[in-house]
């Protein structure tokens, strides 16, 4: 499976210039359950975020999946989908924002566990891996999509759990 996807607000052509942030995103599942970060909204979210100046993608998740679930022993396998999304920005004037996330499966080698490190929005949100089933998060996300002003990232994430389970069903 390879799937691809964009999210866009209307009229994304009628800016002067694009703000692009590259972001990485990890799939782990085990036994019917997926790893997923859970905030105190109760919405899930795979553990990642943005790829940093001289970082390539493998260390990205890496570092995000410490980081987000405290899980040190990461290691990437194959890539599995792309989502773009686009919106105006909302620091600078006349531009588009795009977030470009790219979804790789992964795997636990131990289940060793460190203290999570989070930022300072991720541990306001009190970000909490948990260990859930399809269903349980796409239900969960689900419920809560028109709940929030802003909500392209539900989308995202919903849609990805959703290709998850058709792949599940192969």
């Amino acid at each position: 499976m390879n799937f691809h996807m964009t999210i866009d607000e209307p009229n994304t052509d009628n800016y002067k210039n694009t703000i692009e942030r590259v972001a990485v995103r990890a799939v782990i599942m085990k036994d019917n359950h997926i790893l997923l970060v859970q905030s105190n909204r109760g919405d899930f979210k795979f553990p990642g975020g943005g790829v940093e100046k001289n970082e390539n993608h493998e260390d990205c998740l890496k570092r995000e999946v410490r980081e987000e679930t405290g899980y040190i022993d990461c290691i990437v396998t194959d890539k599995i989908g792309t989502i773009i999304e686009q919106k105006k920005d909302d620091f600078e004037e006349d531009a588009l924002f795009q977030m470009i996330s790219h979804y790789y499966l992964c795997n636990l080698v131990t289940e060793e566990k460190d203290a999570q490190q989070l930022d300072e929005y991720e541990a306001i949100l009190d970000f909490t891996p948990k260990w859930v089933t399809l269903d349980e998060a796409i239900q969960q996300n689900e419920r809560l999509i028109d709940k929030f002003e802003q909500h392209n990232w539900l989308k995202r994430e919903t849609y990805v759990l959703k290709k998850l389970k058709e792949m599940q069903s192969y």
